[in-house]
């Protein structure tokens, strides 16, 4: 395992053209690398990113120290069946604003993700964003809703999200920096 001054990290090396770095969810640190690239232009990107990899790690351990429990069957079941209620209503009420049609709405227990569109235009939503904010929850709605009218985050993808709902950037915060919270619970 290669590693920084300051931190160890797993490196995995592809035909990519620039180094990326990643964090996981369990604060381990990821860099990925084109496959020729000198072992030490590696070691000084990460310390070049070690205040922020300082920051992402703080907010992981902060976050599992305030940790809740897992989710007993039982409440999987409550919640799954009060998503099945609740998103199918906020994606009806939201469609006609974003101006488009949808295909079947499946309710999951997704361990990373709060949605997804298929190209058919099938809705798959988390049934733990039941327990976010409801504002939270009609922004993953839209957010999903109009990958209907572009199947990317381009520009003109958040221009539509940003015409339905003006603030979606702090809903779009509140997921970030709260939502790791819920999503721990599947454990």
């Amino acid at each position: 395992m290669p590693s920084s001054p300051l931190y160890p990290y797993t490196l995995l090396r592809s035909k990519r053209k620039t180094l990326a770095l990643q964090i996981t969810r369990e604060g381990e640190i990821v860099v990925r690398s084109p496959l020729k690239l000198p072992e030490e232009e590696i070691r000084r990107f990460v310390a070049e990113k070690s205040p922020w990899i300082q920051k992402h790690l703080e907010q992981i351990s902060a976050r599992h120290s305030q940790a809740l429990p897992p989710l007993s069957q039982e409440e999987r079941v409550r919640l799954g069946n009060l998503a099945l209620q609740e998103i199918p209503r906020r994606v009806e009420y939201f469609a006609p604003l974003v101006g488009v049609d949808y295909g079947r709405i499946t309710i999951r227990a997704q361990h990373t993700r709060w949605g997804s569109c298929s190209s058919k235009g099938n809705l798959n939503f988390n049934f733990l964003l039941v327990l976010c904010p409801p504002e939270v929850l009609d922004y993953v709605v839209v957010h999903e809703l109009c990958h209907r009218l572009e199947m990317n985050h381009s520009a003109r993808f958040w221009k539509g999200v940003e015409r339905v709902l003006p603030d979606y950037c702090s809903r779009r915060g509140w997921l970030r920096e709260q939502g790791g919270l819920l999503l721990d619970r599947l454990k």
